[in-house]
């Protein structure tokens, strides 16, 4: 090929890849001005962003990419120190990462936030070698609850500081809602003296309805943009998880897809599922050690979750007690028939309390947290009859205001995170 021939195609290229590289900056700097500062996630104070590697997970819809873009735009009054872009993006297709390192250290970026890594391939291995390689540069980057950082090909987990963000609880809920800074209660507080702080929150606000609205369509932030289409857009992003998300990270053949959404619509038609492995892999005509594993992808995908006996044995190690659904809201989207009562408070406060506790199922009573405090979930007229002989036993019952005595208000224990 000619000399002049080949500086010409060089420079169609190095122009071509500023030209994109340049698409890229615009898009960051137009998704940071339309970023709103006004609500922060729980997580965001938790999160120590000196750090020079940080890996923050969570399903999908719960608001990663916000959690970035709020930070950048807080904190970098001069936008070309930092840069947000996501690793699904086209300009991936031609360009890897280490591309995009090179051309952005090269003009004097320090802080690069990477989003969707679970989106490109080998991601693990290029963070690990820029990491090494760019001693004074800082990275965050977020994926998909299932990605498994420790397992990565590089083992992220000797540099890697992570943190995982779960959806929405009942109180960053009231405090979208009614513009008011609910604290954080831990579940002491909560037990000890549940009657005095429920009197206060109840005195200025209706939690009822705004409970029920939030069992519906409050654990994923992007309610705030459309309500009336918030159960359409969740089962869209339930297709997104199992089509794109989840094969991206494990080698999983079509057939297998199909048999995990058959199965999702098993446990959903029936939760609290209690399950017959033998016949749960009849159903999806598979075997057991199978289920098995694709009961732990639904989980990591924050679709179900799986709750085990406590007591101890081998029958607990190889199979749980009981599956529920993540939460409320994919309760009220994947069920087409009426929801039973019951089911929704056993998910809600599952789903509450398993962000900072350890839950079980024990032989009296509905869930054991921490191997403690034993609770029975039920409507108004809930009695202690199951549970009267149990120490540190407490009864979270639905439709009320105020509790007394070890009897609790169930949307009380939204507020602990």
């Amino acid at each position: 090929v000619p000399k002049n021939v080949l500086l010409k195609v060089q420079f169609y290229i190095f122009a071509k890849n500023k030209f994109i590289m340049e698409t890229l900056v615009r898009n960051y700097t137009r998704l940071v001005d339309s970023t709103p500062v006004k609500y922060r996630r729980y997580l965001y104070d938790e999160i120590d962003w000196q750090d020079r590697l940080i890996g923050i997970t969570g399903a999908r819809g719960t608001g990663k990419t916000t959690l970035l873009l709020q930070h950048i735009k807080m904190n970098f009054p001069d936008r070309n120190k930092a840069m947000y872009v996501s690793l699904d993006n086209i300009w991936f297709s031609k360009n890897s990462l280490v591309d995009l390192v090179e051309q952005f250290h090269a003009y004097g970026g320090t802080h690069l936030f990477l989003d969707e890594v679970h989106r490109y391939p080998n991601w693990s291995i290029e963070i690990k070698n820029i990491y090494d390689s760019y001693p004074e540069l800082h990275i965050v980057f977020t994926g998909s609850s299932i990605l498994e950082i420790y397992k990565s090909n590089a083992d992220l987990s000797r540099r890697a500081i992570h943190y995982h963000l779960h959806g929405l609880s009942l109180r960053e809920y009231l405090n979208f809602e009614k513009d008011i800074n609910y604290p954080v209660l831990s579940l002491p507080e909560i037990l000890n003296d549940h009657v005095n702080i429920a009197s206060r929150i109840t005195s200025e606000i209706k939690i009822l309805p705004l409970f029920d609205d939030y069992l519906k369509h409050g654990y994923y932030p992007f309610y705030k943009e459309n309500v009336k289409n918030y159960s359409l857009r969740l089962q869209n992003i339930v297709n997104t998880i199992l089509d794109n998300d989840l094969p991206a990270i494990e080698n999983i053949e079509y057939t297998t897809l199909l048999k995990l959404k058959k199965m999702l619509m098993i446990i959903s038609s029936l939760v609290p599922f209690c399950p017959n492995m033998t016949s749960l892999s009849s159903e999806i005509e598979t075997n057991r050690a199978s289920t098995i594993k694709y009961l732990g992808f639904l989980e990591k995908a924050r679709l179900i979750k799986m709750i085990s006996s406590s007591q101890k044995g081998m029958n607990s190690l190889n199979k749980p007690e009981k599956i529920y659904l993540d939460n409320t809201n994919l309760l009220y989207a994947l069920t087409s028939s009426n929801i039973n009562d019951g089911n929704k408070r056993e998910t809600f406060f599952a789903n509450q309390m398993n962000v900072l506790h350890h839950l079980n199922i024990p032989p009296k009573g509905d869930f054991i947290i921490d191997d403690t405090y034993t609770f029975e979930i039920g409507g108004k007229n809930k009695t202690y009859n199951q549970i009267k002989d149990i120490p540190d036993s407490y009864i979270a019952f639905d439709n009320a205001e105020i509790g007394f005595g070890n009897k609790i208000p169930l949307w009380l224990f939204g507020m602990t995170y």
